[in-house]
This record gives structure tokens, C-alpha cells and sequence, in this order.
């Protein structure tokens, strides 16, 4: 069954490694602008299960195959104007639950061209200062607390 609006439901992955090299994605549509993974859930699936699909999409990576926590809090935040036609008539906010997806090391990333152009691993000290989005800066420097 295809959907016709997004759920206003999403994930954000924060992708980092051991050491806190942080993985920012820019963005296709608005060049210059960058962030972790984020995607609206699908259907019924879990959020867990939204992360997952997210981080293969967007990297490449199988995010079941390193420690993929939910980071058990969500932000609650306005649909970008230029955005809200994905949503059904009247949504207005999107919730998103933060989940953190730890690797060994930085890998190399296959971004997906549809949605970004390239990808950069930053300490996580840098890291919030790139994101165009102030709940994904957050969530970057929840890492070094």
C-alpha cells in the first residue's frame, strides 16, 4: 500500500565511532546544508526498525551489524514551510526520536544521490557546528557529556 503523506514520525541517527568522529550527510535538495541520518517511519514499522531502513538508505551501512541505541528522548519541532506539502493537509509538527549508531571506526559511506551529495566525518567537537539543525546539534553534543 503506498503512502501519500509522510508520517509526521521520523528518526534521527546520530552515526559516530569509538573515538567520536561524527558522520554529517549534506543534503541534496539545499546544498551547503548538513545533518545525520533522518528519515519518517513508513507504515507500521517500529522506530527501531525506521532507524535500520534510514541508515541503509542513506549510507549504505547495516546499521544491524554495530550497537544501534535508542537514545530514549524525542524532539518535537515545526515542519520547514517548504516542507509541509509531504504531510497531509494541517500537520504542522514532526516528532523525532533520537537513536545513536556507534561503529568501530569511520567506514566509507555510499550516499544515496537522491537525497545527499557527500558525507564528512568531524570530531564531535566540530561536528554540531555544521548541522543546519539545532535538535541534531544537540543530540551531537549529548556525545561528549
Amino acid at each position: 500500500m503506498e503512502q501519500t503523506h509522510k508520517q509526521p514520525v521520523s528518526v534521527l541517527v546520530v552515526i559516530y565511532t569509538q573515538d567520536l568522529q561524527v558522520l554529517l550527510l549534506e543534503r541534496a535538495d539545499h546544498p551547503g546544508l548538513w545533518q545525520s541520518v533522518t528519515g519518517s517511519r513508513d507504515g507500521e514499522e517500529s522506530l527501531r526498525q525506521t532507524a535500520v531502513r534510514e541508515v541503509r538508505e542513506e549510507t549504505g551501512l547495516d546499521a544491524q551489524c554495530f550497537r544501534l541505541d535508542d537514545w530514549g528522548y524525542q524532539n518535537t519541532f515545526t515542519i520547514y514551510p517548504q516542507w509541509r506539502h509531504r504531510y497531509a493537509p494541517g500537520v504542522t509538527e514532526n516528532t523525532e526520536h533520537v537513536f545513536g549508531l556507534m561503529l568501530p571506526k569511520a567506514l566509507p559511506i555510499t550516499v544515496s544521490p537522491r537525497e545527499h551529495l557527500d558525507y564528512i566525518w568531524l570530531a564531535a567537537e566540530a561536528a554540531p557546528e555544521k548541522c543546519f539543525s539545532s535538535s541534531n546539534a544537540e543530540a551531537i553534543r549529548r556525545l561528549l557529556k
